[in-house]
């Protein structure tokens, strides 16, 4: 198996600076391809900003979309860093911070990347402090997947005590939580799997329905479970067969959030002219990056509560699985898309 390359920095000045480890790519591929460990210098805070030491920092799919090039969210600048979330400790403070103090175990939101380090340098605002009792791996996916699942259940569709929400990748992780969520909601779910194994699994997580695509068209057993007329309300991160399929169980108000590209096919919406010509249903994109800085500090701060209290109650809860080293970056993506994966994979930098 192909090692991570490691690369030193420069000899000279900045070859006597403490350093830290880093991982970064200089093109877009595969990241087993173009992921290389690097010795960089340890970052200084600005304005507004704090040096966190990242205890742990999970292999998402967004960190791999970003290193492929298909993360349109975020403009990479080679040699560019990666890792968008995860756990730390704040050692030092910038000038004119005044949210966080040294010493303090925080959720590290990157919007730029570089999380896949030992150190990193991100700007004060984007952290949410952590209580002392949720563990580590938990707070080191506290934002990505429960705020996605809480935003795009309560807030984007808005999704009604009583009604019917369809997904696709329903045994993922943010699958799952959808499911405990909409459960403690009052909501009814519909779930997509390709795997039947995995039905008896998400009932007991409180899934209403679960549906596998070796069975039929997925629009089909929708209308035959829910509705003849369709599903009000769906989310979908597969898009492609999967989501073409997704668009045609919609109720002719239906709307649909698509909010990942796990096959990087396209939706067909046109093929079929009776789902164009008739009804208002809406296709739209979810993206985490848009609608948190939209949000005001009482609404960010008012997120940030939720995901504990619902954290507290394990309904946003991440099942950890195995943890790598920064060296083994390699190993832990083939490991993070690995067909019936259990458990989030994360990277321990200092390991």
């Amino acid at each position: 198996m192909k090692k991570a390359t490691i690369i030193a920095c420069p000899g000279g000045d900045d070859a006597q600076e403490p350093s830290m480890k880093a991982i970064r790519f200089a093109q877009h591929g595969e990241p087993t391809e173009v992921l290389t460990v690097e010795d960089l210098p340890i970052p200084e805070p600005g304005e507004g900003q704090v040096r966190v030491r990242i205890l742990q920092t999970p292999v998402n799919p967004s960190d791999l979309l970003y290193v492929r090039g298909h993360y349109a969210g975020v403009q990479a600048h080679f040699p560019a860093p990666t890792g968008f979330e995860g756990v730390g400790i704040v050692e030092a403070l910038g000038p004119g911070v005044k949210e966080v103090a040294e010493g303090q175990r925080v959720s590290v939101v990157n919007g730029q990347g570089g999380n896949w380090a030992e150190y990193a340098v991100v700007p004060a605002s984007d952290l949410f402090l952590a209580p002392d009792e949720i563990p580590d791996d938990q707070v080191a996916s506290f934002v990505i997947n429960p705020a996605s699942a809480i935003l795009m259940v309560r807030h984007v569709l808005a999704v009604p005590e009583g009604e019917w929400l369809l997904q696709s990748a329903a045994g993922s992780e943010l699958g799952r939580m959808v499911i405990r969520l909409a459960k403690r909601d009052g909501i009814r779910t519909v779930n997509v799997v390709r795997r039947r194994e995995s039905a008896e699994e998400l009932e007991r997580l409180g899934a209403d329905v679960v549906l596998v695509t070796a069975d039929g068209p997925i629009d089909e057993q929708v209308r035959k479970v829910v509705d003849p007329a369709g599903i009000k309300y769906a989310i979908d991160p597969v898009v492609g067969e999967t989501g073409t399929q997704i668009f045609k169980s919609l109720h002719e108000d239906g709307r649909m959030l698509v909010y990942g590209s796990l096959t990087g096919e396209p939706i067909r919406v046109g093929d079929d002219p009776r789902f164009i010509l008739a009804g208002r249903r809406i296709l739209e994109v979810y993206w985490l990056g848009y609608w948190l800085p939209r949000l005001t500090e009482a609404q960010r701060k008012q997120l940030g509560q939720d995901i504990i209290d619902l954290m507290r109650e394990g309904i946003v809860e991440t099942s950890p699985g195995r943890k790598y080293s920064l060296d083994e970056i390699n190993e832990a993506v083939i490991q993070a898309e690995q067909k019936g994966r259990q458990g989030k994979v994360f990277l321990v930098p200092g390991s």
